[in-house]
């Protein structure tokens, strides 16, 4: 094989010390409860593709994780972005980085992103492609 084929989000894990106190802030927040449990491991279904949002034991985090925030945020699209980060921040999220246009000027991708109050770093953005890509797929 030549090259990888990324076809989309499986699973993103976010790793807690309070397994369950993460899975009922991730619960409140999303208005649903986990589709699976089993002990120190929950995970949730989100959004038009049903993307899986694992919440995990922080006693499980692999042993090579470092305490700083690394280089990737996965970024969930939102449809009201500013109304989204306030939520968040209202229910003990800590702003990360503030709302950002990548978009020079054009508002087609703008960003923000808040650490969990579990350590873990949140990305949310408005993005036009992908209620582009959204809507080709529910015209088929």
């Amino acid at each position: 094989m030549e090259n990888i084929k990324l076809r989309g989000l499986a699973t993103i894990s976010f790793y807690a010390d309070n397994h369950e106190e993460a899975k009922k802030w991730y619960s409140e927040i999303l208005g649903m409860e986990p589709y699976f449990n089993v002990p120190g491991y929950s995970e949730f279904r989100l959004g038009d593709y049903q993307h899986e949002l694992g919440i995990i034991d922080g006693k499980y985090t692999p042993k090579n994780s470092t305490e700083k925030v690394g280089g990737a945020i996965a970024y969930w699209h939102v449809d009201e972005l500013q109304d989204t980060l306030k939520l968040l921040i209202s229910k003990g999220a800590k702003l990360f980085e503030p709302i950002t246009d990548r978009s020079g000027g054009k508002m087609a991708f703008v960003t923000a992103s808040v650490i969990d109050p579990f350590g873990n770093v949140l990305g949310i953005m408005t993005n036009k492609h992908y209620l582009e890509i959204l809507e080709k797929k529910t015209a088929e």
